[in-house]
């Protein structure tokens, strides 16, 4: 699908739902015009229509808060488009991460996990000691004690993982896991950093295959 082909309303106007890569937390909607669409796509960062304005904006323009663009994707009626972006600061202009931040309904039996809400937990557990709390423990104990226990559950990992115990395995992954952001909260490790070290391993393995088959065709 192009953008001809794309169902813009009787405004010209078309939603743009905008999704974070890392967490695909949904930052916030705007609209796009087949204009500020097109200057999106060439210059690679949102750019859309204000509908109060009457005008074109790019997103950070003078907040600095830019959203690099990973993808667009239309919908199956193509009156609807999901703008993936990596951002460089919050979406709201609250200053909020997202523009989604005002609760209205939680079920009491489905949670929402995610983890960065869990990394957010264990930081807090840092700056605002909790009595009790373990991982407030691991912190007070220091970096020794928190890398001694990422070591021991490596090692439950490998005896699961060896014994071919699947609930065992993910058990121990989980547990692992955690102790690895305690970790990456002591280091002053985000998420973000563990994410954009993956795609960019992800980038040199594509041009690896590429050069093997232009190797092997040659």
């Amino acid at each position: 699908m192009n953008v001809n082909e794309l169902k813009f309303d009787e405004n010209g106007l078309i939603p743009a739902v905008v999704v974070d890569a890392i967490t695909k937390k949904v930052l916030t909607v705007a609209y796009m015009n087949k204009e500020s669409l097109e200057i999106s796509m060439r210059e690679g960062r949102t750019c859309f229509w204000s509908r109060s304005r009457k005008t074109l904006w790019r997103k950070g323009e003078t907040s600095g808060n830019v959203q690099n663009i990973v993808s667009i994707t239309a919908d199956c009626d193509g009156d609807a488009l999901t703008v993936v972006v990596e951002k460089a600061g919050p979406a709201c202009h609250t200053g909020e991460d997202s523009c989604f931040h005002n609760p209205i309904f939680e079920s009491e039996d489905r949670r929402e996990f995610s983890l960065e809400a869990l990394m957010t937990l264990i930081a807090g557990r840092k700056t605002n000691k909790k009595e009790g709390s373990y991982t407030t423990y691991l912190f007070e104990k220091g970096r020794d004690k928190i890398l001694k226990k990422v070591g021991e559950e490596c090692t439950e990992v490998i005896i699961g993982g060896k014994a071919d115990d699947k609930k065992e395995t993910v058990y121990e992954i989980a547990d692992l896991v955690y102790h690895l952001m305690v970790l990456m909260i002591d280091m002053g490790i985000s998420l973000e950093d563990i994410h954009r070290e993956l795609a960019s391993r992800h980038v040199i393995d594509k041009k690896v295959k590429q050069e093997k088959m232009a190797s092997d065709n040659g």
